[in-house]
């Protein structure tokens, strides 16, 4: 098959001069097909070799053809509307867009999963007049999880909780390699949404709650996707999503209208945008579904062209969310159609439709009526273009099949999953410093039991069923490690999912617990997404409590009732508010959705092999009722209480036990005084291990301004370090304070320092009780942008 197609190639390149958009295109001098050239000089050959029609089929995008012959038979067109998975087109069959490839009328796909197809696609792409390759986008959110056979990783709020930076972006690296291998170029990834409500499903594709921490994260991926410059075949474009602010929509449902102020925006949630564009150089960015104060996000010109591209400078291309441009008229009504609705989202600074017909017809219609500029066509293409050349698609737009399938899963990539997962999963609660269970079984039982045990719920959302040899659930980990150090594993199946554990289910499994030992209760929410029917988060499947879903209480309470140690073991992305667990559990160990190797990681940390280290990237409420619950929350935000609640977190952000006890000393700052926006000052902060085994700590760092012009959080995570202490180890941790540590925005949305005090905390958590003070002062005003 390759040798074909690379005869193909050759005889396609020598008969170029043949073959042209216009009829004036001499071919024989395309300076586009001349990789010598720079990229500036060879976008602007190709395009002046372009039509007006040309240049809007780049800005068009479709879902691959086998996707479409598998939606065809699951949705009706009425289901088409609401569906942000499955799509197709009525009218048109998978043969009439193959045409409409070898036309030029289409520049990028998504949704296409195997490099086999991917080669074909590109295949038809040489057949058209300008021999344009196709930009091939997928949502690798964690790992090119759509592909059968990739390495999953954790989901990304797992990787937030390993407060590892360096960690995230070689998950990311490789990542990009998977995807190359398999003939994608385009990840739809990051999400840097600050959530605010974890009642939002998909708070597991979230870095947490805290802008500076998501920003990082945001970083290290895009950097680990991209590298320095996406240039060549081992980097993919990322895609920051979503602008702006669906993570805190009125009432927590996914789409639902935002209302925030400003203020929010460029305190909250912008500056993970920030860090995307001026210390990452991301390529592309994705707006949201959401409405922020009437506007929906696909026609708001402040956000993409104010903000984005003239203030800091972005200099890639924006893609539409999924049909989301005709949802402007179709579900927010502020345009009369879908032609309406493409004036106002590209007017507004939008490059790409994602996905389907039509938008290239309408565009043009609108170039012609002057009410969208022959020049915003043409920066739209320039960029999708850019992408296209620095990928290296002229030169090499196919891949090898055989060398996919060694790339994909490698003993490298299985490496850095497990050590994300190791390192992302928190210890919530240990009485009696029960765990970790003795390595000496002695032939004693380890009953386990719960719907999250022995599937794989631990993958979380955007990954196709994998290979079972590939994964590792919970069971298999635990039974592996336990039978190593002399345990029996009993295991019974209560209910593979929340949804299908019934009474006598119930029943049976008190029976057989109160023959063990030691209970592992693995419970949690669902959000495959290949497993729709009986899915309870992720996208689109938003949560109305914070509870467990189904009946895993009355299970857990049987199992607590039989006075045996129960050990809670959680897998969601969403986090799970059950304060009698906490209470009556011996132990809590979240584990998010570790991914592939959730199982082996688990059980090493439950015997001991591993020290837990991973810390709490969002609050945990004690209930629905508490939200909004945020640890970066302002002054007056609990002046009162409530009558039948306490005001404080189940666990506050930065939160999470370890096996072992450090101890912090107050920081000391290399001077006191701030004076100028280049300055940094240097917080030395002493941490021992008191404790008698080796552990891993995050020192953690937050500022208060402590008077301000306009109202500040009570605290704001500005540093942190991971760093490893033997027992009875010392280290002295340096955190940098910089001006955009201490800054924040005036009435005119200026960036400024304002003179006056700033308290500097250091500690492992952002609880008050577990923070260590000093003061810095700040001399005379300082602006940093404006």
């Amino acid at each position: 098959m390759l040798d074909k197609i690379f005869l193909q190639v050759i005889l396609i390149t020598i008969l170029l001069s043949s073959c042209s958009s216009k009829e004036t295109s001499n071919f024989s001098s395309a300076i586009y097909l001349e990789k010598t050239q720079t990229v500036e000089e060879r976008i602007n050959d190709l395009m002046s070799r372009m039509t007006i029609e040309d240049k809007v089929y780049q800005m068009c995008q479709y879902v691959g053809l086998e996707h479409m012959k598998k939606a065809e038979t699951k949705l009706s067109k009425k289901e088409l509307d609401k569906n942000d998975a499955q799509g197709y087109y009525p009218g048109l069959n998978s043969d009439s867009i193959a045409k409409r490839i070898t036309q030029g009328k289409i520049g990028s796909f998504l949704h296409v999963l195997t490099a086999k197809e991917a080669n074909y696609l590109q295949e038809l792409a040489l057949e058209s007049p300008l021999k344009i390759p196709l930009l091939i986008g997928i949502d690798a959110i964690h790992g090119n999880g759509l592909v059968k056979g990739a390495t999953i990783y954790p989901s990304p709020i797992s990787q937030a909780a390993t407060f590892s930076d360096d960690l995230i972006k070689e998950g990311s690296r490789q990542t990009a390699l998977e995807m190359r291998a398999n003939g994608m170029h385009w990840s739809f990834t990051p999400n840097i949404d600050v959530l605010r409500d974890p009642r939002w499903g998909r708070t597991g594709e979230t870095f947490g709650e805290d802008p500076f921490l998501v920003g990082n994260m945001g970083v290290a991926t895009i950097k680990g996707l991209q590298s320095d410059d996406f240039n060549g075949e081992d980097n993919v474009i990322a895609c920051a999503k979503h602008l702006i602010a669906g993570s805190s929509s009125i009432n927590g449902l996914n789409a639902a209208p935002t209302d925030v102020s400003k203020r929010t925006l460029f305190e909250i949630f912008l500056p993970p945008y920030k860090c995307a564009v001026k210390e990452a150089n991301v390529f592309s960015i994705m707006t949201a579904h959401n409405e922020v104060a009437g506007l929906p996000g696909h026609m708001d010109s402040f956000m993409m062209t104010d903000v984005l591209r003239n203030r800091w400078n972005f200099d890639g291309f924006y893609v539409s969310d999924w049909n989301d441009i005709s949802r402007i008229a179709n579900w927010h009504h502020v345009a009369k159609d879908f032609k309406q609705a493409i004036e106002f989202s590209v007017n507004a600074g939008m490059d790409m439709n994602m996905h389907g017909p039509f938008f290239d017809e309408h565009l043009l219609e609108l170039v012609k009526e002057g009410k969208v500029s022959e020049q915003r066509v043409n920066d739209a293409c320039y960029k999708i273009l850019e992408a296209k050349f620095k990928l290296g698609l002229f030169e090499k737009p196919f891949v090898d099949i055989e060398k996919a399938k060694k790339i994909n899963f490698k003993k490298a990539h299985q490496k850095t999953a497990l050590e994300q997962a190791r390192k992302g999963i928190v210890l919530q609660q240990n009485n009696t410093s029960f765990l970790p269970i003795s390595q000496n079984g002695n032939g004693k039982t380890i009953f386990i039991t719960g719907p999250n045990a022995n599937n794989h719920t631990t993958l979380g959302d955007w990954v196709k069923p994998q290979p079972e040899e590939n994964i590792i659930t919970m069971v298999e980990g635990i039974s592996d490690l336990g039978k190593k150090y002399g345990y029996k594993i009993k295991y019974y199946d209560s209910g593979n999912r929340s949804k299908e554990i019934t009474n006598s289910k119930i029943l049976e499994a008190e029976k057989k617990a109160k023959k063990s030992d030691i209970i592992v209760l693995v419970l949690g929410e669902n959000s495959f997404r290949h497993d729709a029917r009986r899915k309870t988060t992720g996208e689109n499947v938003d949560r109305a409590t914070l509870k467990l879903s189904g009946n895993q209480m009355s299970l857990a309470k049987k199992m607590l009732a039989t006075g045996k140690p129960v050990i809670v073991v959680y897998v969601s992305g969403s986090p799970i508010a059950e304060p009698l667990l906490e209470e009556k559990a011996i132990a809590v160990l979240n584990t998010w959705e570790t991914g592939a190797f959730a199982g082996q990681a688990t059980a090493e940390i439950l015997f001991g092999d591993m020290n837990p280290s991973g810390k709490l990237p969002l609050t945990i409420p004690r209930s629905v009722g508490q939200l909004q619950m945020v640890y970066n929350h302002k002054p007056t935000n609990f002046i009162h209480k409530y009558n039948t609640e306490l005001k404080t977190p189940l666990y506050p952000f930065g939160f999470g036990l370890s096996y072992t006890k450090f101890h912090f000393e107050k920081p000391i700052l290399s001077k006191e005084i701030f004076t100028n926006k280049n300055d940094v000052i240097t917080a030395k902060v002493k941490v021992t291990n008191i404790g008698k085994v080796t552990g891993d700590e995050i020192v953690q760092l937050y500022i208060r301004d402590n008077v301000s012009s306009f109202t500040r959080p009570v605290k704001e995570l500005k540093a942190y370090k991971r760093i490893s202490l033997k027992p009875g180890e010392s280290k002295i941790v340096s955190l940098n304070i910089t001006a955009s540590s201490l800054a924040m925005y005036d009435k005119d949305y200026n960036f400024v320092i304002e003179p006056g005090e700033f308290t500097i905390m250091t500690g492992n958590s952002s609880s008050s009780k577990n923070l260590k003070e000093t003061i810095l002062i700040s001399k005379g005003d300082i602006k940093l942008e404006h």
